[in-house]
């Protein structure tokens, strides 16, 4: 589960221009924006992440005019979304620690979400009919779910100087195919989905032709992959046909992840597209700053891209984060 919500020590407040009101507070690999003089270098607060999705709580009533939502997918409460205040980015919600006696004996760094009953926010991906849920998605099938460098700045320094490749991340919804002991499945990022050839999630087995392709090629594998395309998250790639761009392939039997070229040729063997490739190199030596900048550009559509993923090349899953573009995040309005 996602840490949404933790207790972090406040690292530098830097002045914003022309504001006697507002300052930044920085946080990990974060920014927020705060009230002028509430956190000095060296507090203790509580920071949420983009995409925390508050209860209704009088502590949060503040947030109403901009970030208050009702919706049946997501419930009542308050969205926390990559915002712009006097000209600064803020990506996140500080608030003092004082303001929660129920987390009094919590140390930096402790995941705190379940303990304010925060959830993650989700963005209805698709408009198409998923298909059947059977139930959970099975034991051992794994999610996927990158974590985004901000709140995790020692990757930057686990990959330096390690071979390396940073792939476009898709704007889609993932599906998983898996194929253990002659049984084929396939599940959304939660929940295992009934082989219907008009369900979504079974989509890449059937434009594909996976169930002899999988018999065929004789190896247990869970293969991982953004759909795309018409009805999923507005098709921000303009594509006339929905399509499915693998970036895990899991060798089930070994229990581990195939490294970036052996995944590309076990793909290329089965017929399947992998995500866009933008970058790869032998030794990794990039800022934050640096990336952040990367992470921007558009899709062949001219539409802004959802940003990138970085991953040690031999590991995959080793080293793995993703870094999305400001400029898409500051016009999402869902």
């Amino acid at each position: 589960m996602r840490s949404l919500v933790t207790i972090q020590k406040v690292k530098e407040i830097s002045p914003i221009a022309d504001s006697d009101f507002l300052e930044l507070a920085h946080v990990m690999g974060w920014q927020c924006v705060a009230k002028k003089g509430e956190f000095k270098a060296g507090d203790m607060g509580v920071y949420f992440e983009v995409d925390s999705f508050l209860p209704l709580d009088e502590r949060y009533e503040f947030l109403r005019a901009s970030s208050f939502r009702d919706n049946a997918d997501n419930g009542i409460g308050f969205r926390i979304r990559t915002m712009k205040m006097r000209g600064q980015l803020s990506q996140g919600l500080l608030l003092p620690l004082e303001k929660f006696p129920e987390l009094e004996g919590c140390e930096a760094g402790s995941d705190v979400t379940e303990k304010l009953n925060v959830k993650k926010w989700y963005i209805p991906e698709t408009a198409n009919a998923g298909g059947t849920i059977m139930g959970d998605r099975p034991h051992g099938i794994p999610a996927s779910d990158e974590i985004r460098i901000q709140s995790a700045l020692e990757l930057l320094e686990q990959l330096k100087g390690k071979p390396y490749y940073i792939t476009t991340k898709m704007d889609g919804t993932s599906g998983i195919v898996y194929y253990i002991d002659g049984k084929i499945g396939c599940c959304s990022r939660n929940k295992e989905i009934k082989d219907e050839e008009g369900a979504l999630y079974w989509l890449p087995v059937y434009k594909y032709g996976l169930k002899e392709k999988f018999a065929k090629y004789g190896k247990n594998l869970v293969i991982t992959g953004e759909i795309i395309g018409p009805g999923i998250q507005k098709n921000k790639l303009r594509l006339a046909e929905i399509e499915w761009n693998v970036f895990d392939v899991k060798d089930w039997d070994a229990n581990r992840y195939l490294s970036y070229d052996d995944a590309v040729k076990t793909c290329a063997d089965l017929g399947l597209k992998t995500v866009p490739l933008e970058e790869r190199g032998e030794a990794f030596d990039y800022s934050l700053e640096t990336l952040l900048e990367k992470a921007k550009g558009k899709y062949p559509s001219g539409l802004d891209k959802e940003g990138i993923v970085i991953r040690d090349i031999k590991s995959p899953k080793a080293i793995s984060f993703k870094v999305l573009n400001n400029d898409a995040l500051l016009k999402e309005k869902d």
